[in-house]
C-alpha cells in the first residue's frame, strides 16, 4: 500500500546580510504568569522577544503551551507551573516545531502527552540542522549544548484537535500555512484566547515568512479569523495582544508585501537593489512606547522586514521557475 508523504514545506535558510537574529537566550528569563480568564494563565517573558507559553487548567487536568528552548527551560517551566496550580500536567502542546517551542519537551515527563499537527511532527526531522538555525538566537549562551535529542508530539492531528480537561475544552487548530508548514494555534473558547505561536503577532511587529509565501500565509489567518471567537491572544514572541487590531495589521503587511515586491520585479529592480532600499510600509514597524522594551525593536523589526523581503522574492522567482 502507497502511502503519501506529508507535504511538508522547507524553510528558506537564507538571511540577508546584517541579519539580526531575535535574542532567545534563557539567561535572565523569567516567565510571569498573567491570568487572562479562570484557570488560563499566559507565562509571560520578562524580556522580549524571548519566548512566551501558556498554562491552561480544568478540574481534572491541565495543558501547558510550548515548552523553551533548551532542557532547562522546559524544567523551569514545570517549576513555575507548579507555584501556579496542583492540578496535574496531562497535556504539552507545541504551537510549531521550531526548537525555542520545541527543545524543552525532553524535560517533560513520558507520561505526559505532547500534541501538535501532524505537519510540525513531520518538520521534526533533522536535529543538527534545528540547532543551527536556533543558535543564531543566543548569542553566545552554552545552553544549547544540553539538546541532544528531540522529543516529538505524541498526538497528531490534520486540522483539529479537542481536548478535555475537565469542565474545559481546548482546541488545537492548523489553519494552513503561516511561519511554517505546520503552525498550530491552541484556542481557549470559554475565555476567547489563544495562543499563536509564531503564527500571529502584535501589531507593528513582522512575522517572520521562513516559507516565503505571503499568499498562503494570508489565506491561513483569514481562516483563523473566520474560524476563532477571539478577543486576545499570546504571541510566541511579544507582549500580550488585542486580536483585532493584530489580525488586521498582519493581513496589510502581508498584502502589502506580496504586491510591492512583485511590483518591483515587475519594473526589473534586482534582489540587492530591493534589499537595499526598502519602501516605506503605510502601517509602520512599531510598537506603543508604554510596551515596555519597546524601544529596543527598531533595528530587529527592521531586520525581519528586510528578511521576508527576500524571502518573498525567492518564492516569487519560484513560482516564476514553475510556470515555465
Amino acid at each position: 500500500m502507497y502511502c503519501w508523504p506529508v507535504p511538508v514545506i522547507q524553510e528558506i535558510s537564507e538571511r540577508q546580510p546584517g541579519f539580526l537574529a531575535p535574542n532567545l537566550s534563557p539567561v535572565g528569563l523569567e516567565l510571569i504568569p498573567t491570568e487572562l480568564g479562570k484557570g488560563v494563565y499566559g507565562l509571560m517573558a520578562n524580556r522580549l522577544p524571548k519566548d512566551n507559553n501558556g498554562l491552561i487548567i480544568g478540574t481534572k487536568a491541565a495543558l501547558v503551551v510550548d515548552a523553551g528552548i533548551t532542557p532547562g527551560v522546559g524544567r523551569y517551566l514545570q517549576e513555575v507551573v507548579r507555584k501556579v496550580t496542583d492540578v496535574p500536567v496531562h497535556y504539552l502542546a507545541n504551537t510549531t516545531f521550531h526548537g525555542d517551542h520545541t527543545f524543552g519537551n525532553v524535560a517533560f515527563p513520558d507520561d505526559i502527552a505532547i500534541v501538535s499537527s501532524r505537519l510540525n511532527k513531520a518538520s521534526m526531522t533533522d536535529l543538527e540542522a534545528e540547532k543551527r538555525y536556533r543558535s543564531e538566537s543566543m548569542y553566545g549562551d552554552p545552553g544549547m549544548e544540553e539538546v541532544v535529542s528531540w522529543r516529538e508530539p505524541d498526538i497528531v492531528f490534520d486540522r483539529f484537535c479537542e481536548i478535555d480537561l475537565g469542565g474545559r475544552v481546548v482546541h488545537l487548530w492548523h489553519f494552513g500555512i503561516g511561519n511554517g508548514s505546520g503552525d498550530t494555534v491552541v484556542h481557549v473558547p470559554d475565555a476567547k484566547v489563544a495562543w499563536a505561536g509564531n503564527f500571529l503577532r502584535h501589531a507593528g511587529m513582522p512575522p517572520m515568512l521562513l516559507n516565503g509565501d505571503p499568499i498562503g500565509y494570508t489565506r491561513s489567518i483569514r481562516a483563523m479569523k473566520a474560524t476563532l471567537e477571539l478577543e486576545r491572544f499570546v504571541p510566541g514572541h511579544g507582549p500580550l495582544s488585542d486580536a483585532e487590531p493584530s489580525i488586521s495589521w498582519m493581513l496589510s503587511y502581508l498584502e502589502e508585501m506580496a504586491a510591492v515586491v512583485d511590483a518591483k520585479r515587475q519594473q526589473g529592480m534586482d534582489l540587492d537593489e530591493m534589499l537595499a532600499n526598502p519602501h516605506e510600509l503605510r502601517n509602520p514597524l512599531t510598537l506603543a512606547p508604554e510596551i515596555p522594551g519597546a524601544e529596543r525593536f527598531p533595528a530587529l523589526m527592521q531586520s525581519l522586514h528586510t528578511l521576508n523581503v527576500l524571502l518573498v522574492y525567492r518564492y516569487l522567482e519560484s513560482l516564476e521557475r514553475r510556470s515555465l
